[in-house]
């Protein structure tokens, strides 16, 4: 009886940390996107500098989604990638092909909730 008390509450706290992590995983997931659609927004508007600022916030916040998360949400390895895409290229002016890449990173970090 003892035995089975202790699996039950053993459970109970896997369940709830586990809700933790991911809790804390979902708010860099929402920074990340808020400072991608910043940044998204601004490179259309051709503010390369201001686009790029917003992309080195969201890469910060989209890191620690995927040290939250784990290796296995492929989803937000590849917002990194295409946060890193609009960092090179907001860096050489080219503020079509960030937001473009911006836009990519979003549509990445909205799967890597479902």
């Amino acid at each position: 009886m003892k035995m089975m008390a202790t699996i039950i509450v053993t459970g109970i706290l896997a369940l709830l940390l586990s809700t933790q992590v991911y809790a804390f995983a979902a708010c860099h997931v929402a920074e990340a996107m808020g400072h991608a659609g910043k940044a998204q927004v601004y490179a259309e508007m051709g503010h390369t500098k201001e686009a790029l600022q917003y992309a080195k916030e969201s890469l910060i916040h989209a890191k620690e989604a995927k040290n939250e998360y784990g290796e296995d949400n492929k989803h937000i390895g590849q917002a990194i990638k295409s946060l890193e895409e609009v960092i090179k290229h907001a860096s050489m002016s080219h503020p079509k092909i960030a937001a473009k890449h911006a836009d990519d990173a979003l549509s990445h970090m909205r799967d890597s909730c479902r």
